[in-house]
Order: C-alpha cells, then structure tokens, then sequence
C-alpha cells in the first residue's frame, strides 16, 4: 500500500527528565504507510523521541501532531487512544501469564486490531508457545509476543524501539517479515534501529539523530549516496 497523507509531524521538539535537557528542537513527519527509521549512536535521542511521543518522558515542549490533533500536552493514555502503539526495547510482557494471556489483556484502542489467529499465522512460534508462561519464552519469541501485543489494540501507528537487538538471525528474518506485512496492510511504523543492516531495506525514509538533534534526513532512493555520511555518524 501507498503512503498516503502526512500521519505524525514533530516540530520543535524539547524534552527533558528533570534537569537533564534531552531532545533540542527535534523535526520530522511521517507519512501514512510509511516506515522511517531513526538512526543514531547510543545516546542520541532516538528513545527519548518515541517515548516524547507517547507522552512518556517528564517534561516536554514543542509541537507533535498525529492525524492533524496536537498532543504535546495529552496523558499517555489519550494518546494511546489516538491509535499508536508503543514497543519499548524491555518489551514489559507479564513473565507470569501466558503467551496468549499476554495477547488478551491490552485493551481495545481502536477497530481493526489483529485477532489472535491473525497473529498466529504472522507468528507461528507464538502459536507453539500460546500456553507457555512468559518466562519460558525465548527472548525472540518475547520480542514477537511484545510487538504482536500492540497488534491487538487497532493502533494504526507502531513506534518499535530496538526490536532486533540481540536476537538470533532467525527471528530477525521474522521480523522482518512481519514489517513487510504490516507495511502492506497500511501501518505506519517508527522504528529506532541500532542494526543498519535489518533496518536499511524496510524504510521508506532515514533520519539521523545526534546530540539530541535530527543532522539529517533522506529517502530511502538516496541511501547509496549518504553512505559516508552514515559511516562519519554511525560507524556502520
């Protein structure tokens, strides 16, 4: 499916955890449809941009717009209910309730959410494991279980931080798999990467974050001409 009209906009983002100043003045959009992914050494800001987002972080200023609605000043869970999702890097699934458990207890934010057989056929593991308990899972499969959670909710924008980190390749080529998917069916996804290589084929659009700033921002068409830049802000 086509990118469609602009879903997320940022604009002179601030963020800040008590005195700590994070984020100075952060912009980008996202489009409908579209997967963007936000690059940057450890530290950068990319986290802190997507728990800004969500309304997760202890102050912050600026303007963030999802489907035309500012909600710099909303509580998370009114911007929940806008239809976002948000996959921390620690996942937070409940270690003693089952794979399926896990699955059913996130509420309904919107229609249209994935119904279990539907994550089941995406997932396939997590059909195996559906009665295991969470500490029984492999850390892929939490990793499956946590994305395939917000899946549930109807939220219509994914904001996906470090989902391959530390992961066998096996169930990188899932994830990936799954993005492609929910690619085709009209998600828009932010992701924060760390693994260039897993990232670089799925977006749409880059934007490169240092000290707290977006440096840089390009297509996916370009990626070949910005490689040493890339290399100069991330090693990669």
């Amino acid at each position: 499916m086509s990118a469609g009209g602009e879903f997320l906009r940022v604009s002179d983002l601030h963020a800040f955890y008590g005195e700590s100043h994070i984020l100075h003045g952060v912009d980008f959009r996202v489009n409908q449809g579209e997967v963007v992914t936000l690059l940057g050494r450890n530290g950068a800001g990319r986290t802190t941009t997507l728990k800004s987002i969500m309304g997760l972080v202890g102050r912050r200023t600026g303007t963030i717009r999802v489907n035309g609605r500012d909600t710099v000043r909303m509580a998370t869970h009114r911007i929940a209910r806008l239809g976002i999702g948000f996959c921390p890097e620690e996942r937070g699934i409940f270690s003693s309730l089952s794979t399926e458990e896990n699955l059913l207890l996130p509420p309904k934010l919107a229609s249209g959410g994935m119904s279990t057989e539907e994550i089941y056929a995406m997932f396939p593991n997590l059909r195996e494991r559906r009665d295991s308990q969470g500490t029984r899972l492999s850390g892929g499969e939490q990793q499956m279980l946590a994305v395939a959670r917000i899946l549930r909710t109807g939220a219509r924008l994914l904001l996906l931080d470090e989902i391959s980190e530390g992961l066998a390749p096996v169930i990188v080529q899932a994830l990936d798999r799954m993005i492609r998917t929910l690619k085709q069916k009209g998600y828009t996804i932010v992701m924060v990467e760390q693994n260039f290589r897993f990232a670089a084929p799925l977006a749409d659009r880059f934007y490169v974050m240092e000290h707290g700033r977006i440096v840089e921002g390009f297509e996916a068409a370009e990626l070949g001409s910005k490689m040493s830049m890339l290399k100069a802000y991330l090693g990669v």
